[in-house]
């Protein structure tokens, strides 16, 4: 039976409105900046920040931008969909692959889990470096474990080569325990991801010589592990907050983690136990974003799918209270522009409930008690694609005018391109207005105008008189 019917509402998930919001946060400018750069310059090996070296990850997101330059798009647009379009068609290849290992029914589930999760949401729509390794390691953790042929070790090794490619060597350290289930396939596996990933680092360390190293390996890998010196630094159990919120509406799916019948399948027993290691991993770590979890959330889902298709009786329940929380996002729409500015400990959230979307959770509870639980994951995903449309319309203008620069950047593109930035305006506009301006703009210095600044937590322009 043919499942192209997964394809219509996953373009409209994560296509819809992509260039609706200017460049968020520090990364995307950056990585933006980059890409562009290597569009003109045809320099695919060298990676460069405003016309200087920049090793801080490795090339395939910047490959992404400068492919979607060379076919016409521009901007926020050329950056977010070549990833976009990795998530959806990493997407199917995960339901394609669960409904040949386990069962439809578990397919559906899972991957609806997946695509409809804030987590993989949210990084399938910016465009950072997690989404591209996260979905490139699942696929190749897949291949696997699920495929027997020895031939597809070559595969499995050239999607890792491209997660490696994505954000350096992290995927190796999660896909090591594939090694011990993948006996007939290792040699394969290294030699696909040697072809693949070895040849940039290769070419970047004869061109860049020993400066690319202690940059990317030392600092970028050795010293955000161990050492405090990226100010990222958070507390041992950081991660099971960021991973509960990740799976937004489908948090109450948690507790199935905790009975015993979601663990008789050895498969879901060995996804468990890596999801285990991950997690440790990341949280022995000194270093900690949000994004770096991202990695987990294909295997959750795979687990939670298989534990509720054990629920039996409950299922409609479990499924009822997923659905349930969709009322709540008016709230996240609200506290969304402040969460990302100053973090959601700073948001002052206030309850006020989204009630066209209590009328998801009934019919969810209806179709599930009348036998039809595939109907009934299959609307509660519908209704995350409408909370999505929603939560984007309420948003974007706002994450416009008070988190991007690009809406400032519009209404003073001529004054800006002769400004000065002060030493008030946030890194992350810093980083936006450099994009957007296609060169560095200068810190001022005392007297300077026309002056970039800040004015009631907003940009501002001072003009001269």
């Amino acid at each position: 039976m043919s499942r192209s019917w997964l394809i219509v509402p996953l373009l409209i998930l994560y296509l819809l409105n992509l260039g609706g919001v200017g460049f968020l946060g520090p990364d995307e400018p950056r990585y933006a900046s980059i890409g562009r750069a290597m569009a003109v310059s045809h320099d695919f090996i060298t990676p460069r920040l405003d016309g200087l070296p920049w090793f801080e990850k490795p090339p395939l997101v910047y490959w992404m931008t400068a492919a979607g330059r060379f076919v016409g798009l521009r901007d926020e647009w050329a950056a977010r969909f070549p990833l976009a379009l990795l998530s959806v068609v990493f997407i199917v290849f995960f339901f394609n692959m669960l409904e040949r290992e386990f069962s439809l029914r578990v397919a559906v589930y899972a991957t609806t889990i997946l695509a409809t999760s804030a987590g993989w949401l949210a990084y399938s729509f910016v465009s950072v470096t997690d989404l591209p390794m996260s979905g490139l390691l699942a696929a190749a953790m897949m291949i696997a474990m699920f495929d027997t042929r020895r031939e597809v070790g070559y595969a499995a090794g050239a999607l890792l080569g491209l997660s490696i490619l994505a954000k350096g060597f992290v995927p190796l350290v999660l896909f090591a325990p594939l090694f011990l289930i993948a006996r007939g396939k290792r040699l394969t596996m290294l030699a696909g991801c040697a072809l693949v990933a070895a040849p940039w680092y290769l070419l970047c360390l004869q061109k860049n010589g020993s400066v690319f190293w202690k940059e990317f390996f030392w600092r970028q890998h050795f010293e955000r592990f161990f050492t405090s010196s990226l100010q990222h630094v958070q507390p041992f159990w950081f991660y099971i907050p960021v991973l509960l919120a990740g799976l937004f509406p489908w948090i109450p799916l948690a507790g199935v983690l905790f009975r015993g019948k979601t663990y008789e399948d050895a498969r879901v027993r060995f996804l468990s136990v890596w999801l285990v290691y991950a997690l440790l991993f990341f949280s022995i770590a000194r270093n900690k974003l949000p994004g770096y979890a991202l990695p987990l959330l294909p295997a959750l889902a795979i687990v939670l799918a298989c534990g509720l298709v054990k629920t039996g009786s409950l299922e409609k329940w479990w499924l009822a209270a997923s659905a349930l929380m969709l009322v709540a996002l008016p709230v996240i729409a609200a506290g969304l522009p402040e969460a990302l500015l100053d973090g959601i400990r700073h948001v002052p959230f206030v309850f006020t409930p989204g009630l066209p979307f209590l009328l998801v959770a009934p019919a969810v509870f209806y179709l599930a008690q009348r036998e039809k639980p595939i109907v009934a994951m299959v609307v509660a995903g519908l209704g995350v694609l409408v909370g999505v449309a929603y939560l984007k319309h309420a948003t974007f203008p706002v994450l416009d005018q008070r988190v991007s620069v690009r809406e400032f950047w519009r209404a003073n593109r001529e004054q800006i391109n002769h400004a000065c930035v002060a030493e008030n305006v946030r890194r992350e506009w810093q980083y936006g207005l450099n994009y957007y301006a296609g060169h560095p703009l200068a810190t001022c210095g005392p007297g300077d105008l026309p002056k970039i600044t800040v004015d009631r937590g907003l940009l501002a322009l001072q003009r001269r008189p």
